[in-house]
């Protein structure tokens, strides 16, 4: 049988792989946006499970606020990236420092 800590432990975990990604990987812009998605995923998935485990729909309503949140935080860094991309030719984000018009 899977419990509510299992499902709270897998979250956990995919919380834990994407701090480790944002603080390992600081050079590919496509990555940390990826890890952030990531982290995101792993609050939604806690939403879910003590939602499902407490009878109450609140949590999955909420999730549907996040997911667009999301969506619209994805879409818009994406548009950035390409920018920057065309603009200065890398995604390093160390090279990216420096605001230039």
């Amino acid at each position: 049988m899977i419990g509510l800590s299992h499902f709270l432990v897998l979250a956990a975990i995919l919380f834990a792989i994407s701090v480790a990604g944002i603080f390992i990987n600081r050079k590919n812009l496509i990555v940390l946006l990826m890890c952030i998605e990531l982290m995101l995923l792993a609050v939604n998935f806690n939403f879910v499970a003590l939602s499902r485990y407490l009878g109450n729909i609140d949590g999955q309503v909420f999730v549907f606020f996040i997911l667009t949140v999301a969506a619209a935080e994805a879409a818009i860094g994406l548009a950035i990236l390409v920018v920057l991309f065309r603009s200065r030719r890398t995604i390093d984000v160390d090279k990216l420092d420096t605001m230039k018009g």
